[in-house]
């Protein structure tokens, strides 16, 4: 896969505080990845203005992991859209007519994908039963009509035999080199994740904590294209 293609299969999660801070980093990698990551903390502190600024360069995925009523979701999804944001997330965990809710009202921006997550990275259940529930919300996720999920490296490959090639499987938990593993469980390195089947690969500490993040992300990039497809 050439180089360009393998930049846009990166997420950077911009897990800072400010928008200070996420516009530095975003200008620091300039156009070495393709994707942009805004999580609760940022979001909630910032709001829809960040959004805006992020979107001049890349694209966004809103991470706030929607799970409430469907009616409350499905207005929550249509904010997401009207922001311009080309992915943002539920979780599986709301059942079957949350998940068909936010997917009708995603049909009004066919240019956002709508993603479910299975199970946080960050779980300690025992990797048999991650997948088991994982591949259970997957199907789900599928059933309501959503474009893919956020699953660990382990169970992308499986979730792509069940639910279809082309349904999109995220994986955060992406380690590599002597990194500390910290909160997260289920770990891999973009190698191995590319190898499983990941389409997109959410890097957050990896590449900020970074000497160089621009570097660390062009690493990553050339373990990438070193996998087995």
């Amino acid at each position: 896969m050439p180089h360009d293609s393998m930049k846009d299969k990166i997420m950077v999660a911009l897990d800072v505080n400010s928008k200070t801070q996420a516009l530095a980093i975003r200008d620091t990698l300039g156009d070495s990845v393709g994707w942009l990551k805004v999580g609760l903390r940022l979001f909630v502190a910032e709001g829809p203005s960040l959004i805006a600024d992020l979107s001049k360069t890349h694209k966004v995925f809103l991470d706030l992991k929607f799970h409430d009523i469907p009616n409350t979701v499905a207005q929550a999804i249509e904010s997401a859209g009207a922001l311009g944001v080309q992915m943002v997330n539920v979780h599986a965990g709301g059942g079957l007519p949350m998940l068909q809710a936010a997917s009708q009202a995603a049909q009004a921006f066919p240019e956002m994908k709508l993603i479910a997550v299975t199970v946080l990275t960050s779980d300690t259940m025992p990797k048999e039963q991650a997948l088991t529930v994982a591949l259970e919300r997957a199907k789900l996720a599928k059933e309501a009509g959503l474009d893919g999920v956020v699953c660990s490296v382990f169970e992308a490959a499986q979730i792509k035999q069940v639910c279809g090639s082309g349904f999109i499987t995220v994986t955060p938990g992406i380690r590599w080199g002597n990194q500390d593993a910290q909160d997260q469980q289920r770990i891999a390195d973009p190698k191995m994740a590319v190898e499983h089947g990941s389409d997109y690969l959410v890097i957050g500490r990896p590449i900020l904590q970074a000497d160089s993040p621009k570097a660390a992300a062009e690493e990553a990039i050339k373990m990438m294209e070193g996998a087995n497809h």
